[in-house]
């Protein structure tokens, strides 16, 4: 396969910076990415959601797992024997999927694994070490031999199987995410804000990790210090890593993408290349996130903004933000940011070539807060009206992406229509200054099937409205309208 010598990630990405001093800028000629064809089905997606699920439900964490870190050595303790109290009764795979195909979703993303290192799926990749955080005289390392995962807890069913098979049912795209770190394997150590340190740790750690150390950590400072990784618990890590990835591509049926997340140490980069390299083996067309892995991923995803421009790039992205104010479940209705601001941020990500992804997550039972629940319908509905002019839709080239504050652009893939999308009700008029259209041509306004009067003059095109939908309830939808013209 031919490489695309743009293919690689932007130089502003904060995850490109974590790992560019120690990954190559060009991946190794042996290696390939996913093929164009799967390219072009993840730009067509468009519209996604993401789901964090874990242990840190049980206690209605926010900012998913990361609040571990900072937790004295009881409530660590505490945590990690959450597992035997996992018992979501109310989760249901197919309702979840029957909300998300409602909802005009394309794609799902789940954390199979985060950084806490519990799995939602039956992995055989057992936790040789773990930690006793409140053993006599201190934190200690102790042999252990289990899995750490859901078939431990009392629930003891697949969550992943269920989703992947579920998600089939209902045409959606699978995108299981799987974190490169674990904080309970202790052979993981020090890598990527691990709560247990080694002697030579400023020489394995990041710059990012050696900036964050004190606001990751706080309270919990100095961290106990275990002994260096052995030569057997170094391949212990390499090994039960490989297995869980290659478990997740070959347990599970055709997976679409592999979500990657945070990154390993310099030290072991050679190790993680490999494994990188026989996932492609197992999947040529995996969509792999470029997160740990540098230009050897196939999309990237600006997480909690919109970038402001297009980017200057050939790798496909997605932009992942939360509803609420993490990605984990939040109780408090008033956190969850409404249907207009999901259709505001995906029209102006898809503008601009990219797909928008919305993060939610299920509380302790397996449900979703229903604010989230019903915002996500909302959009589903404005999709319904709209979705021509978003799924499987191109941006225009260069910066004619958006006019002004809000209208906003896409193309057909062949190029014969343009949508303007307008995120205010334009009033009588709406007056367009870079599109011309085809003369003689209709235009609509999409959900209303009765074509416009337009006129082109002085190279602006001015589309009339209708008196009778400056009344809203005559319009077809709300929050956003998008006109459809005819351009070649």
């Amino acid at each position: 396969m031919k490489k695309n010598a743009n293919l690689k990630l932007p130089k502003t990405d904060v995850h490109y910076n974590d790992v560019c001093m120690y990954i190559e800028d060009i991946p190794h000629e042996d290696y390939s990415h996913a093929s164009e064809n799967a390219r072009e089905s993840f730009r067509d997606m468009k519209f996604g959601v993401r789901i964090h699920w874990g242990l840190y439900s049980k206690w209605r964490l926010q900012e998913e797992s990361w609040p571990f870190l900072k937790m004295s050595y009881e409530d660590k303790e505490k945590y990690q024997e959450l597992y035997k109290e996992f018992n979501p009764k109310h989760f249901d795979a197919d309702e979840w999927m029957r909300l998300f195909k409602k909802a005009g979703l394309k794609c799902f993303a789940f954390t199979s694994k985060h950084h806490d290192g519990f799995s939602l799926f039956d992995t055989k990749a057992n936790v040789k070490r773990c930690v006793n955080w409140t053993a006599q005289g201190g934190p200690q390392i102790e042999g252990c031999d289990f899995a750490f995962s859901v078939m431990d807890s009392p629930f003891k069913r697949d969550i992943v199987k269920e989703l992947c098979d579920a998600a089939r049912k209902n045409d959606i795209k699978i995108d299981l995410y799987f974190s490169h770190p674990d904080w309970f394997d202790a052979d993981f150590r020090p890598y990527t804000f691990h709560p247990l340190s080694v002697p030579e740790y400023k020489e394995l750690l990041t710059e990012r990790e050696m900036e964050e150390y004190d606001s990751r950590y706080e309270k919990m400072l100095p961290l106990p210090v275990a002994h260096s990784l052995t030569k057997e618990e170094r391949s212990s890590m390499v090994a039960r890593h490989r297995q869980q990835l290659t478990e997740l591509l070959t347990n599970y049926g055709k997976i679409d993408m592999l979500c990657l997340d945070m990154w390993l140490g310099s030290d072991v980069w050679p190790e993680l290349r490999d494994t990188i390299k026989k996932l492609r083996d197992i999947d040529p067309d995996i969509m792999l996130r470029c997160r740990g892995i540098g230009n050897y991923g196939d999309y990237y995803t600006p997480e909690g903004f919109v970038p402001g421009n297009k980017e200057n790039t050939d790798m496909p992205w997605m932009v992942i933000y939360p509803l609420a104010k993490t990605f984990s479940y939040d109780p408090d209705a008033s956190q969850y940011k409404g249907s207009e601001w999901i259709i505001k941020n995906l029209v102006d990500s898809v503008a601009k070539g990219g797909n928008f992804m919305v993060g939610i997550g299920p509380d302790e039972n397996g449900l979703f807060h229903p604010a989230a629940t019903s915002q996500l319908e909302e959009v589903g509905a404005w999709l319904d009206v709209n979705g021509e002019a978003i799924y499987a839709t191109r941006a225009r080239q260069g910066t004619l992406h958006k006019e002004g504050e809000s209208i906003y652009f896409t193309n057909t893939k062949n190029l014969t229509h343009t949508y303007a999308i307008t995120t205010q009700w334009p009033g009588n008029t709406l007056c367009i200054n870079t599109v011309r259209p085809r003369t003689g041509t209709d235009i609509f306004l999409l959900g209303h099937y009765e074509a416009l009067d337009w006129t082109y003059e002085d190279d602006k095109l001015i589309i009339k409205i209708p008196e009778h939908m400056q009344n809203e309830e005559n319009r077809p939808c709300k929050t956003a309208y998008a006109f459809k013209i005819v351009t070649v």
